[in-house]
């Protein structure tokens, strides 16, 4: 599944294409989504010229020049691809968001578990997004914030980084790498770590998630860039996926267990 890198690469990779441009139609070829493609979006969107490209968790924000926005989530298989009109299409490009500049934005989700919606209010006040808790790479989410807002919590705390409504964004895959950089073990009870790991635990999550950035996100399964390049931080991973395989610092084999139904990996003897 696209996580927060992956999400926050295909916005850079989108954003100098469509600022700037108008939008000549939307082509919906599949309304199925995980919920329905608005049957209207190709009268509410078309002739609107595109202001910014946003992101918040994992969800991209298109704004529509101040008369609506487009809400898209990746799923589990989706991505975007900026692509010349003339393209073929295959019959999991969804929806074509064409541009006056003769490109177009090609929605492809083999699942159907993304979304594209359409509001004309304040995205962030949107039930889908209006509970989330802070971006982990803004200074809003810090060791005190994550120390108050696990209090209680006997959920493992891979469990907890996981959950959006705590921090918006953190993945499966940078919550298991955070946590070996940080040297915590993910099965620890949330509610039972101190607040000096804490802050410890949430400059390493900020540190994995820029890395991860830099390097295009992660190429497993399905996730390519907007231009169809794949992303390479699956190179630099310490233990995520790594079962079985002798840890980068001590040499202990990788150890793999379930939590929140999740595959979480760590050193037996690294983390604590």
């Amino acid at each position: 599944m696209p996580e927060l890198p992956e999400v926050e690469t295909t916005r850079r990779g989108l954003e100098p294409h469509l600022v700037g441009q108008r939008i000549d139609s939307v082509v919906v070829r599949d309304w199925r989504l995980r919920w329905p493609v608005p049957r209207e979006l190709n009268k509410l969107a078309s002739g609107l010229t595109i202001h910014t490209v946003a992101r918040r968790g994992k969800y991209l924000l298109i704004d529509c020049g101040g008369q609506g926005w487009m809400l898209i989530h990746l799923g589990m298989s989706g991505r975007l691809r900026v692509v010349p009109q003339s393209t073929p299409y295959s019959g999991h490009d969804h929806v074509d968001i064409v541009m006056s500049s003769g490109m177009l934005v090609r929605f492809t989700d083999p699942r159907r578990f993304g979304a594209l919606l359409w509001t004309e209010k304040d995205p962030l006040q949107h039930a889908l997004l209006n509970s989330l808790g802070p971006e982990p790479l803004e200074d809003s989410f810090d060791g005190k914030w994550l120390h108050q807002h696990t209090r209680g919590r006997s959920v493992a705390i891979k469990v907890a980084l996981m959950n959006s409504h705590i921090v918006a964004g953190v993945g499966n895959i940078y919550a298991n790498e955070a946590l070996f950089g940080a040297r915590i073990n993910p099965r620890t009870k949330a509610g039972r770590l101190s607040l000096q790991r804490c802050a410890t635990l949430v400059p390493t999550i900020k540190q994995t998630l820029a890395d991860a950035i830099s390097a295009g996100g992660s190429s497993l399964r399905d996730f390519f860039g907007t231009d169809g390049s794949p992303g390479y931080f699956q190179q630099q991973y310490t233990v995520y996926a790594r079962q079985g395989q002798p840890c980068t610092i001590c040499g202990t084999p990788i150890r793999a267990v379930r939590l929140g139904q999740r595959s979480t990996f760590y050193c037996t003897r690294c983390q604590r």
